[in-house]
């Protein structure tokens, strides 16, 4: 059975979202990969992507009763990531949110399903935490419970502190985060590959500078 983590990271490459080379962050880093969601823009993609989300979830084992996507990039994240799973044979409901309140037709912040029971986050990738932090506290507001967050990639790295994003919003919430792939499987897919090692010793360089510990799993409360 091929592992679907390193799959990703091919489908990744091929579609120029994981580059390799010299790049800055937005936290003014020098990193030696670049990750971006966004140039999965087709419709190919978004199916295969969805794909890859739906057996990120069902490998994590994590129990939830609906997909909930923040605006705006997790918006067709969580929509692709529902079809693959219904077409799996696991319909789930959706919904995601609006910027603004709408006062008219359906009204409110929410399009889709009523949020309830036990809902995971569909994202991108964690950043500031910024997005995460807005929807579980709208998942709450609607009496539902946030059973976690589902990532493209955890870059396993460090903010101001010694904690990650991901780590920070595991400790503050006590949910998991679940990552289709991590720093570590970055690691272990250019150490398999010969055309790709000559930028595995600066990503183990940059891991070994703003890494953090490779992720610990969290029960949901």
């Amino acid at each position: 059975m091929s592992d679907f983590r390193q799959d990703f990271l091919s489908f990744a490459l091929a579609r120029d979202v994981l580059r390799f080379g010299h790049f800055v962050t937005k936290a003014g880093r020098e990193s030696p990969y670049f990750f971006n969601a966004g140039l999965f823009n087709d419709g190919a993609s978004l199916r295969a992507l969805g794909g890859y989300y739906a057996r990120a979830l069902l490998a994590s084992g994590v129990a939830c009763d609906q997909l909930f996507g923040p605006a705006y990039k997790g918006i067709p994240l969580v929509a692709g990531t529902a079809c693959a799973l219904a077409e799996g044979g696991r319909n789930l409901p959706f919904s995601f949110n609006r910027k603004e309140a709408k006062d008219h037709g359906e009204g409110g912040v929410v399009v889709g399903a009523p949020l309830a029971g036990r809902v995971m986050i569909v994202d991108d990738v964690i950043t500031a935490g910024t997005s995460v932090r807005e929807s579980v506290e709208l998942i709450r507001a609607h009496g539902a419970q946030p059973a976690g967050v589902l990532v493209a990639l955890d870059r396993m790295e460090r903010g101001r502190g010694d904690a990650s994003a991901v780590q920070e919003i595991e400790a503050l919430y006590g949910m998991p985060v679940v990552a289709i792939a991590t720093l570590d499987d970055v690691m272990r897919f250019l150490a398999d590959r010969p055309e790709l090692t000559a930028h595995a010793t600066a990503v183990a360089a940059y891991r070994a500078r703003y890494g953090t510990r490779a992720p610990e799993p969290v029960a949901a409360r």
